[in-house]
Parts: C-alpha cells; structure tokens; sequence
C-alpha cells in the first residue's frame, strides 16, 4: 500500500528498538572491514524532523527517542542515543542515514521506496551519496533481482508497514526466496508486536528458516488506547556474533525501561 508515511511516527519507541538494534549491527560490521552491498525493501525519507507537523500530530517521538535524551537512556542505547544527538532532531535518521554513516565507505547502497513523496524525501536527503542508488520501485521483487559481487556480503533490511495482513503473506513468501537466493547475507526483519498477537504464529515461522536471532520489547499500554501494537522485534538472520550481547541488552533494557511507563497515560 501506498498511503503510509514513517512521518507520523517516527522516533516512537518502535524506532528505538529498530534503530539502536541496527546502530549496533552496523557498527560492528563496520569493524569488520567487509565489502557490503546494502539493500532496503521499503526505505521511508531518510531523515525526519521529529518537530515537524508530522511528528507532532501523534507526538509518538516523545515516548520514544525524546525521554532518552541528555544523559536519560539506559546504558546499552547510549552509543546511539550519542550518535542521535550528533545528527539533532530535526535531521533525526532513519534506517538509511543509519547504514550510510555506519557501514565501512566502500558499501554500495540499492534503496527501494515506492511512495512518491517518501521517495522524493529519500532523494533529496541522502540521493547526493554517489554509492547510493535509489529506485522507485516495488522492494520485494527488485531485491531479488540483486546480487552481491564477489567478495561482498548483501546485508538487507525489510521494514514493511504491516498495514494490513498481506503484509505478512508477502513477508513469509519473500523470506525464504531471499534466504534461498543469498544464504550467507545479514538479513533483517522489523516486527511489530500486536496486542491482539497476530504476529505470532509468522513470528514463530520465521525463526525456523536458518541462523536467526530475535531481540524484541514491549511496553505497557493503557487500555482504553486506541494502539494495535504493545511492542516490536528484530529478527535477524547471520548477523555479526560480535553484536548479540550486545543487542540482546538493547532489548532487555527497553523491556525493562518501559515496564514502568504506559503509553497513553
């Protein structure tokens, strides 16, 4: 579907799990030195502006990113709540400007987005990186056409909207084609975690197809919020040892962070 953007949301505390998980991820491939080919199915604009009118509808940030600010977060997330204070939160980045700062100066990037002014956004924030191509084009299937150089691992991120359940359908049919078709790449799934548990079943599925990490949080809600999500997860397939304590703490620490402050009160 066409009609979402991250806009609205961005900096809620799903972004916090997703984004502080992939800071550590990146950061440790980075250590690595290795040739990458970095790959997004649904990319969103890049960078946010979290004072913005989009963001400042839902006030979804404030919970999220915004309580962790000058000195506030837990310990584990404090590398990346550094490195979101460096950028501002007016420029705060999304999944893109996280791997495109982070990866090692070599990656080369193909970034997918298919809503034209989420695409037009992506462009003019961070379509000048002439290692970064951008397509406007359904990421399912132009990923599957991709393949690494020799020499290079494909690191890949998937991050659909869940707005509906076929977003589920075409996330457990495309998975173990792109397992299939690149078994030794970093791939990485984000996981909303609903109130009703519709995810759970996919969920489950998911960590039977191959060498699979889950790191996920949730977070109380009040119960007369109108929220269908009470938490989020990263699913993540040969992802750097280095990273899992490391990214295991992330997790934990939100659980814990959270426990004690419901959304919607």
């Amino acid at each position: 579907m066409l009609s979402y953007q991250h806009g609205y949301h961005a900096g809620n505390r799903a972004d916090v799990l997703k984004h502080a998980i992939l800071h550590e991820i990146f950061s440790r491939l980075a250590e690595d030195d290795r040739r990458i080919l970095y790959v997004e199915t649904h990319s969103g604009r890049g960078r946010y502006d979290l004072q913005g009118a989009q963001a400042r509808k839902g006030n979804e940030a404030g919970p999220g990113v915004l309580s962790m600010l000058n000195g506030a977060a837990p310990k584990p997330l404090r590398a990346w709540v550094d490195f979101i204070e460096t950028t501002g939160v007016n420029a705060y980045p999304g999944s893109p400007a996280h791997a495109q700062t982070l990866l090692p100066k070599p990656t080369r990037y193909v970034l997918f987005e298919r809503h034209p002014q989420e695409y037009e956004a992506l462009v003019k924030a961070i379509g000048t990186d002439d290692r970064i191509q951008i397509r406007k084009a359904d990421g399912y299937a132009g990923a599957l056409k991709l393949a690494p150089r020799s020499g290079e691992t494909l690191v890949g991120l998937v991050d659909p909207s869940y707005e509906t359940s076929r977003d589920i359908d075409a996330l457990a049919l495309w998975t173990p084609k792109a397992l299939k078709r690149w078994p030794k790449a970093v791939l990485i799934l984000w996981l909303p975690l609903f109130r009703d548990g519709r995810e759970s079943e996919f969920g489950e599925y998911l960590t039977t197809l191959g060498n699979c990490k889950v790191y996920g949080s949730r977070w109380p809600v009040d119960a007369l919020k109108e929220t269908a999500l009470e938490g989020s997860a990263m699913v993540v397939f040969n992802g750097p040892p280095a990273a899992d304590k490391a990214c295991a703490a992330i997790a934990s620490s939100l659980q814990s962070w959270w426990s004690d402050k419901p959304l919607g009160d």
